[in-house]
């Protein structure tokens, strides 16, 4: 296949045959849709899947009774639900600041809004509430706090604030467990409950910034956004969850209101290859970090199940396109377990595996769960194996490991009790 041409995405896609697009692949991807709501086609051609285009699931029209959560609208679609009502821009920029600046919502202290509109979001809108906090836990170095939020249905989910030196950032989940089922995961080892909705993806960063917002001095506290970056590592998979996922970052990206922009906002997906190539065909700005842990086809596939429905090779193939299109490079991730993915030769491997493509590897020592017996890399070996990446030309990092303790970092987030784990004794860089 040529490297620089859509790897089948653009081509014949109306000479492909229709029926069930899912008909041969895993059972994780059968499940009925849990939201009624615009989704993913795809279908297959030659042994691959790739991304056709959008059809609805159902009417997706809101139920008259039940009213609707402000979070779930874009700028664009807030602006043309106000201007429905007989409100002009003015209002659309004092509503939007107040939510995604101010954190407060229509009712707020000051607010130059009309009293008919204030009436009538009253009507359409439930109030915005941070999530229910379920359990916090802080890390003994004190840079990392876990939150186990609880949703209005009930389902609990996990997010993890990171301070560093000069940012604080964000890990949002995006879907409630994870059918991926990779095995030193730990939300892969619960499995899948649901789909996250735009509105709960959002309200979870909005919730890390009042926290970061709280723990200033009052005379500090300003109408401005103290968190700088998200990375969507949670719990779950980003690109199947693909729509909420654009949506809650085009919502936090605006200028006005959180203004977290593309290059601080990172997606990591396992190497759903439909995903990737639509990234590209939409000509998104965001990070994107791909898991691959695995230099063969056969490696990968007893770390993770479903690189049998999307193979190393069409991955790589997928990954080409990427960066030929956005012409930015790939973040891939390689979690590195004692004695079965860190050695030299392994390291060459991958190395010879990305070449071609513009990439850098974060080194990510396995953290520890319950559901995996494999152990971490020592430092040493982590170091050998990053030097000879970079010697091969291929940029690589230790990965700053954090949280480890309370079961927040990489791999660890589960939504279930709390867990007692020794901190490591890898290093960082």
């Amino acid at each position: 296949m040529d490297r620089n041409s859509p790897p089948l995405a653009a081509q014949e896609r109306n000479g492909v045959s229709s029926g069930s697009p899912f008909s041969e692949s895993p059972d994780f991807l059968k499940k009925e849709p849990v939201e009624r709501r615009k989704t993913t086609v795809y279908r297959r051609s030659e042994g691959r899947w790739y991304h056709v285009g959008r059809r609805r699931a159902g009417d997706g029209r809101a139920r008259s009774d039940v009213k609707q959560d402000i979070y779930q609208l874009t700028r664009p679609e807030l602006g043309e639900r106000l201007a429905a009502w007989g409100a002009g821009s003015d209002s659309l920029r004092v509503l939007w600041r107040s939510l995604y600046r101010d954190l407060g919502d229509w009712n707020s202290p000051g607010l130059d809004l009309p009293l008919a509109l204030r009436r009538q979001l009253d009507e359409t809108f439930s109030p915005p509430t941070p999530p229910k906090v379920a359990r916090h836990q802080r890390s003994s170095d004190q840079l990392t706090r876990k939150f186990l939020l609880e949703l209005n249905d009930g389902v609990r989910i996990e997010t993890v604030l990171m301070h560093f030196r000069d940012r604080a950032t964000a890990c949002l989940s995006t879907q409630a467990g994870c059918a991926l089922d990779c095995v030193f995961c730990a939300t892969g080892q619960a499995g899948f409950n649901r789909q996250l909705s735009t509105a709960e993806i959002v309200a979870q960063a909005l919730f890390v910034e009042r926290q970061l917002r709280e723990s200033l001095p009052s005379r500090d506290r300003q109408s401005r956004a103290e968190l700088r970056n998200l990375v969507l590592m949670g719990m779950g998979e980003p690109l199947l969850n693909y729509d909420a996922v654009m949506r809650a970052l085009a919502i936090l990206g605006e200028s006005s209101g959180m203004a977290i922009g593309a290059k601080q906002a990172t997606i990591s997906t396992v190497g759903v290859i439909p995903g990737i190539v639509r990234l590209a065909d939409e000509a998104r700005p965001y990070s994107l970090a791909v898991s691959l842990h695995a230099a063969t086809q056969s490696e990968r596939l007893a770390m993770i199940p479903t690189a049998k429905a999307w193979p190393l090779d069409e991955l790589l193939d997928a990954c080409r396109y990427y960066t030929t299109i956005i012409g930015r490079k790939i973040f891939f991730e390689w979690t590195l377990v004692e004695g079965a993915n860190d050695s030299i030769e392994q390291a060459r491997q991958l190395a010879d595996l990305l070449r071609d493509i513009p990439a850098q590897v974060n080194l990510i020592p396995l953290n520890p769960t319950d559901g995996y017996a494999g152990e971490a890399t020592q430092l040493e070996a982590a170091r050998r194996f990053q030097t000879t990446l970079r010697e091969l030309g291929i940029p690589a990092t230790v990965r700053q490991r954090r949280g480890i303790d309370i079961a927040a970092g990489c791999g660890q987030l589960a939504a279930s009790d709390p867990v007692s784990i020794s901190p490591p004794s890898v290093g960082t860089n």
